[in-house]
Parts: C-alpha cells; structure tokens; sequence
C-alpha cells in the first residue's frame, strides 16, 4: 500500500467516524431546530461522500450532480444562518467554516468532472485537475485559500475549549464536555477536509 492510500484510509475512517456522528446529532430527539436537523445530515452526506472520494468505486460516482449538491449546501449555510435567531453577523461567522467545507466539496468534485472530460493526469492536486476557473494559477490558488481557512477553522475548533474543560455547563445548559466534543468533530472535518484538498487524486 502506497503512502497516499495510507493516508486516505486514515481519512475515510475519520469521515465515516464524522458521518455516524453527524447522523446520530440529526436523529436525537432533543433538536429542536428543523435547521439544525438539516445542517447535520448535510454534514453526514459530505463525510460520506469524501470517505469515498478518494477510492476508485467513489470516483465512478457522478461528479456533476455531487458538484451541484453541494454547491446548494454551501449557499443553504449562508443562508440559513442569516434566518437564525442569534445576530445575523454572528450567526454568519458560525456558518462560515460549514459554507467553506461544503464549498471545498464542490471545488473537489467539479475539479474531478474537469479532470474526467479534459483527460489531466490522476497525480494532480485536486487544484491541477482541471482549470475551470482560468488556469491551474487559479486553480492553485482557489485550492490554497480553501485549505488554509479550513486549516485555521480545525485549528480554533480543536482548541477554543481548552482553558474551559473544568468549568461548570454553560448558559444553555450543555455541559463543557458536549461542547468539547461537538469542536472535535467540527475541527477535525475542517482538518481532513483541507488535507483532502492537498492530497493528489
């Protein structure tokens, strides 16, 4: 087994682990918010969908319908958040990490349907796989930013609880530890995302 397979069985464990997480948070009964319900079955849907990105019977999927699917998941997060209850800007900035996966989503899998009529070679970046926006330039850069936010997004996740870890439930009345729990997943989406955009495919 070469390296990347290596790691993309890592990350396929990971996204399956996200998806059985996602789904488990849609289906408890103590969700009261339809949006929430929905937010987290998209989640489990591009878990799934990345766990088999990287495998030759997840690239035989139809890319095209994936690209536009979650193309309308990102702009359903934006939308979305600006429709909570919580401030219109605060709620964006929560939503911004979701809309910045789902985009990457897309990116990766229009990229995959570029590749596939334009006949790039396999070893490509996701960037390299085709030049739908002007050039493998734009590609590379697309591809970069992508990374680094979702980079920065894992990054704040997997620590922003870590001076609060002893400290009693908070004012909704979920324990630290629940919230702990919910950034580890968040962050290590955004992380195995972002990895995924780096990877070669």
């Amino acid at each position: 087994m070469s390296a990347p397979d290596v790691v993309y069985s890592m990350l396929s464990v990971l996204f399956v682990a996200a998806a059985v997480h996602a789904l488990t948070q849609a289906l408890r009964r103590n969700e009261p918010d339809w949006r929430g319900r929905v937010g987290h079955l998209l989640h489990a849907a591009m878990a799934l969908a990345m766990a088999a990105m990287p495998w030759s019977w997840g690239r035989a999927l139809p890319v095209v319908p994936q690209t536009v699917f979650f193309a309308g998941a990102a702009l359903w997060f934006c939308s979305a958040a600006l429709h909570g209850h919580a401030s219109s800007w605060t709620a964006a900035a929560r939503s911004l990490p979701a809309a910045a996966g789902m985009t990457a989503m897309a990116w990766m899998t229009h990229s995959m349907a570029d590749s596939a009529h334009g006949g790039d070679t396999p070893g490509h970046h996701a960037g390299h796989l085709g030049s739908p926006t002007g050039g493998p330039e734009t590609a590379d850069m697309i591809t970069a930013v992508l990374a680094l936010y979702l980079l920065i997004c894992s990054l704040w996740s997997l620590t922003r609880c870590m001076p609060t870890l002893g400290k009693a439930p908070d004012t909704a009345g979920r324990p630290v530890a629940a919230r702990v729990y919910g950034h580890f997943w968040d962050g290590s989406m955004a992380m195995g995302t972002a990895v995924m955009l780096l990877m070669p495919h």
